[in-house]
């Protein structure tokens, strides 16, 4: 697709904004969809996402609307960048209003809180055959993506010249776009680091150093592989951008939300006045919960999960957490 791709982003958080401006400034012609109409009236009107992008002001060929039906109508491609909860029903809604041929792409890192499903499997369940699909994952800040600077980011898609098609759609000078054909792996390492983040955050928070965050990052790597690979993803993914990429940008910029959540929780306060403080989507929450679940599932070993769930849904000490991570047995440095 070339120029003047007409788009539909679904989703007006702040990643959801940054896409559709991107898009935008790459001479596309972009909707923008938000939930709220009043909140889509105001950021038509004023130009600006004031509450999660106030610094960045909208090009003019990108349209904020409240009106979904006539958003999802308009495209040829729909681009969901809702949270993994809200995933679900946006995408049921946006197929009963698009032809077979309309590219289906996202966004959003996480799982399905209700299934366990990785969202390509909710995709698979909910659209034509035919639909093209796939998934844009990577470290990436959305103010960053917002301001210009340069990134670099994955799409992944069964299909590797529709992953090459959509991957046109994104690049321009300042933002490089690879693809991939592993939509497994690209999710799950863009899935798990949000729960690494949380717990490099927490230790952090605690006051327990650099060493600590590094020994962190680097078994919480192993883990996202172990898991990744039983269930399907291929182990060169998560030695790139979302996969270690993504752990090295969530793991140490307090910009990450979900390391901003384990600060919090590391530095003593309730979990819900940390959430409340934060104010938008901490996606490691619910993707802790699932990851864990499917982990005892398949009976793979996920000691930092464990303690990020025992801490968020057990009431756990942080502390504690960290220190019984640090405390296991010694062993080979490997994947089992």
């Amino acid at each position: 697709m070339k120029e003047n791709t007409r788009i539909t982003v679904l989703g007006a958080g702040s990643w959801g904004t940054a896409l559709a401006v991107l898009l935008a400034r790459n001479h596309h012609d972009v909707q923008l969809w938000a939930y709220n109409a009043d909140t889509a009236n105001a950021i038509q009107t004023t130009r600006r996402n004031s509450r999660y992008l106030p610094d960045t002001v909208l090009p003019d060929n990108l349209i904020v609307t409240g009106n979904f039906e006539s958003a999802v109508n308009f495209a040829q491609v729909v681009l969901l960048a809702v949270p993994s909860q809200a995933f679900s029903e946006t995408l049921k809604q946006a197929v009963a209003n698009i032809t077979p041929n309309t590219s289906i792409i996202w966004a959003t890192k996480g799982l399905d809180p209700e299934t366990g499903l990785l969202l390509h499997q909710v995709v698979a369940n909910s659209v034509f055959s035919q639909t093209p699909v796939a998934v844009v994952s990577g470290p990436s800040f959305a103010k960053e993506v917002a301001a210009g600077l340069p990134t670099a980011i994955t799409i992944a898609s069964p299909n590797s010249s529709h992953a090459e098609e959509m991957a046109d759609l994104f690049r321009n000078p300042q933002f490089r776009v690879y693809t991939s054909k592993d939509v497994v792996g690209v999710q799950l390492g863009g899935a798990i680091k949000n729960i690494l983040a949380i717990a490099t955050g927490a230790a952090d928070g605690l006051g327990f150093g650099t060493n600590t965050r590094a020994a962190l990052m680097t078994r919480g790597l192993t883990e996202m592989m172990r898991f990744g690979i039983q269930l399907g993803g291929k182990k060169e993914t998560f030695m790139g951008l979302t996969g270690l990429g993504d752990i090295i940008l969530t793991c140490t910029d307090d910009q990450s939300r979900n390391r901003q959540l384990g600060l919090g929780i590391g530095r003593g306060f309730p979990i819900q006045d940390v959430v409340s403080d934060i104010a938008q989507e901490i996606e490691g929450i619910p993707t802790t919960k699932t990851v864990f679940h499917l982990a005892q599932q398949h009976a793979i070993d996920m000691p930092i999960t464990e303690q990020v769930y025992k801490v968020l849904y057990e009431q756990a000490s942080p502390k504690d957490a960290v220190n019984s991570l640090l405390s296991r047995l010694p062993k080979a440095e490997t994947l089992e």
